[in-house]
């Protein structure tokens, strides 16, 4: 009969603390863009910059293995006119990549042609790219500044929101989509939107513009109206 190896209890402890130290230890997944997995199948957002200055940016949602799901293999979210892509792009670059560095994964840039993102990186930025697809080209520094102030939640639950009606590259002018617009760019901040350079007003109007003034209310919040 053979004899089986016996092991002290002091070596079933130290076994047992490297099995601890494997199982917590595992590999990073490795990103591609903004933070897009590099695996098979990921669900996650695709911003396409077609050559030259002047086509528009697509932003279109891929399902991957959750494809079933859905119903579709993608959906096309959004298609932004160069110049609106042109005056958030930095600032969308420079807000994607602070979260990318807060949990330690790769950063990405703009370039042209495909550029994959994190479905929840890429929820976000459909947000602003919906509130400025319409909007008053001067008002879009406003809609930045609202955006950045909420919170990833807050952004995701408009995404949601807004995407269960009224979710397609066509239904920018309508529902959720112009109701997102209008919070976004209308939502008063201290950033004075940049106008066109007018004529002076005339002296009689002088007191009225002086005169006027902005109330600052949150997003989220609504003005009470005093009870009669």
């Amino acid at each position: 009969m053979t004899r089986q190896p016996t092991i002290s209890i002091s070596e079933m402890k130290l076994n047992g603390n490297r099995a601890k130290t494997t199982s917590k230890t595992k590999k990073p997944v490795e990103t591609i863009g903004f933070g897009c997995p590099d695996i098979t199948d990921p669900h996650y957002f695709e911003v396409t910059i077609p050559r030259g200055r002047t086509a528009p940016v697509m932003v279109t949602e891929h399902f991957g293995v959750f494809t079933g799901m859905f119903g579709t293999e993608y959906i096309e979210r959004v298609s932004l006119a160069r110049e609106r892509w042109k005056a958030i792009a930095d600032d969308l670059q420079r807000i994607l990549n602070e979260r990318l560095n807060e949990d330690d994964k790769k950063l990405g840039r703009w370039q042209t042609g495909e550029n994959k993102l994190d479905q929840f990186l890429g929820k976000e930025l459909t947000v602003l790219a919906w509130a400025v697809e319409y909007a008053d080209i001067d008002l879009i520094p406003v809609a930045i500044k609202n955006w950045a102030g909420l919170q990833p939640g807050e952004r995701l639950w408009l995404f949601t929101v807004t995407a269960a009606a009224t979710g397609g590259v066509m239904d920018g002018d309508r529902g959720w989509r112009k109701a997102l617009r209008y919070a976004l760019t209308e939502n008063p901040t201290d950033i004075k939107p940049v106008r066109k350079k007018q004529a002076a007003p005339k002296k009689s109007n002088q007191k009225q513009l002086e005169d006027e003034s902005y109330e600052t209310l949150s997003l989220f919040e609504v003005e009470e109206t005093p009870s009669p």
